[in-house]
């Protein structure tokens, strides 16, 4: 039996899955967990060693659970690894990590973002990179250390993103993916190389940046090292791999124009597919990201809701201590528990709107500051209200993002859901009623990973194509049509949500204290 392993190294843990090559069944996966710290309001770190630790540890645990099912090491065509993005590994002469990881939901660095659209120039830098410098990005957070820690910023020989770390780690090679560097703010989208007028005008070394590797092709192979350690054979390919939004939509399909992936995660994403590399030009910047697929030849738009899954999270561990409590006693998901209360509540929440800008927001506004809240409240509402606005916020923040880009005449035929957020029959309801769409999901619960491992069954020589990859593997298996009586009640609620940010902007968007 042929199989492929997929690594998908995220913000609370690793997931390692191994998967069937005819039909992409998983056969076995690992999950572990590893700390996010917060040394200061708006910051957000995380250390590489713990990363490695969580992933030998899930590669290890995966592969033996797989032998159990008949899978064994000498069946694995390739490795593929998916990982959060824009984190800021800094490596010294001798490779040794420097400091902690700056990951991608931290905002300290808006002072940097200032400073490279004045020295770069706003509109050059949409030319040179396709994006604006947002605060998630790359670039103002290396900026950051050299302004900040000048000491440490001088011994940095090599700047890596996080799963970029763990393949170093894997094989010893020294590279950065292609997808995943479109997210640094250095790279030139539209043809697939580091921008060497960013570069300059922000005086940073070229030779910090590794090479930029393709994500379907092999970039390196197991070291015996790491096989002693994780049950790998030595030489086993590991491919490019792809920033998780990228390996996300290759896991579920989206691979070719017309399909749109909503992924409802921490952070929640609307991608569209394009063949070209589309930005967005209405205003002074983009409102959604333009950044290469890990399909080769190919780009996709997307717009982000920084606070999705995190707000229901955050609304749990606040207000849902019973059902954690019921949870640990009896095993039943406190998400669920909640998500049954929220069902009797009517669509609108009746006139409750949630601000889902726990950690600022990206689309539509850019801003790192944006604080959420409720609005509306009154004495007749209650805790399932407060659980069904949330739910509803985030999918009005989905539809901001899904409708600039519709905007930008992309054929968007199909929208298919994933993530966690997405396997809660209410949410996926509400966000298709919001949006007024059919939602689909496919066979892929482990979108990233299963995504990764396709391209590393490409890498491997076990499909010609990332296409063919999924058309033999990717299923639809479910289908949430929008109802249409909801529509007014949400299209009046959404227009009160779109009015609440302009509107409170001098209240709730400040720098931290």
């Amino acid at each position: 039996m042929q199989t492929l392993l997929g690594i998908d190294l995220g913000t609370t843990g690793v997931k390692a899955a191994l998967f069937a090559a005819e039909d992409g069944r998983v056969i076995a996966d690992a999950f572990f967990e590893y700390p996010l710290f917060h040394p200061h309001p708006g910051w957000a770190e995380q250390n590489p060693a713990d990363w490695w630790e969580a992933t030998v540890a899930a590669i290890r645990l995966c592969l033996q659970q797989g032998t159990k099912q008949g899978a064994t090491a000498e069946d694995v065509r390739g490795l593929g690894i998916s990982g959060q993005m824009h984190g800021v590994v800094l490596l010294d002469a001798n490779q040794q990590v420097l400091r902690p990881c700056i990951i991608w939901a931290d905002q300290r660095s808006d002072e940097q973002c200032r400073w490279i659209t004045e020295k770069v120039g706003a509109s050059k830098l949409i030319e040179y990179v396709s994006n604006p410098a947002l605060t998630g990005f790359s670039a103002p957070k290396l900026l950051w250390v050299r302004d900040n820690e000048p000491e440490i910023f001088a011994r940095a020989q090599t700047m890596l993103l996080p799963k970029d770390y763990i393949r170093y780690r894997l094989t010893g090679v020294l590279a950065m993916e292609i997808s995943d560097a479109a997210g640094t703010c250095l790279l030139d989208v539209k043809h697939g190389s580091w921008s060497q007028e960013v570069l300059a005008a922000l005086e940073l070394d070229p030779g910090l940046l590794p090479p930029v590797v393709p994500a379907d092709a092999a970039s390196g192979s197991i070291t015996q090292e790491v096989a002693t350690l994780t049950g790998l054979h030595a030489g086993t390919p590991v491919a490019g791999g792809g920033a998780d939004n990228a390996c996300g939509a290759v896991g579920n399909g989206v691979v070719e124009p017309g399909l749109v992936l909503v992924s409802v995660g921490t952070s929640g994403i609307v991608l569209a597919h394009a063949d070209s590399p589309q930005v967005d030009t209405s205003g002074p910047v983009p409102r959604v990201h333009t950044f290469n697929h890990a399909v080769p030849h190919a780009w996709y738009l997307m717009g982000v809701t920084q606070g999705a899954g995190l707000s229901l999270r955050w609304l749990r561990d606040n207000i849902g201590l019973p059902e954690r409590a019921l949870e640990r006693w009896t095993g039943i998901d406190s998400y669920e528990t909640l998500s049954k209360e929220a069902e009797g509540v009517p669509a609108g929440s009746e006139g409750l709107i949630f601000l889902p800008y726990l950690q600022g927001e990206r689309t539509p506004h850019l801003d790192a500051y944006a604080r959420g809240g409720w609005i509306g409240l009154t004495a007749s509402h209650d805790r399932r209200h407060l659980v069904r606005s949330v739910l509803e916020g985030v999918a009005f923040s989905l539809k901001d993002c899904y409708g600039i880009i519709r905007e930008q005449g992309l054929q968007l035929n199909q929208v298919r859901a994933t993530g966690g957020g997405a396997r809660s029959p209410l949410w996926r309801q509400i966000i298709a009623d919001v949006l007024e769409v059919e939602l689909v999901v496919t066979n892929s619960a482990e979108g990233p990973a299963f995504g990764a491992a396709l391209l590393a069954g490409v890498a491997g020589g076990v499909y010609n194509s990332v296409q063919e990859a999924c058309a033999q593997t990717v299923r639809v298996t479910q289908r949430t049509e929008p109802n249409s009586q909801l529509a007014p009640a949400y299209q009046q609620a959404y227009a009160v949500y779109q009015a609440l940010y302009p509107a409170l902007k001098p209240i709730i968007s400040r720098p931290l204290s």
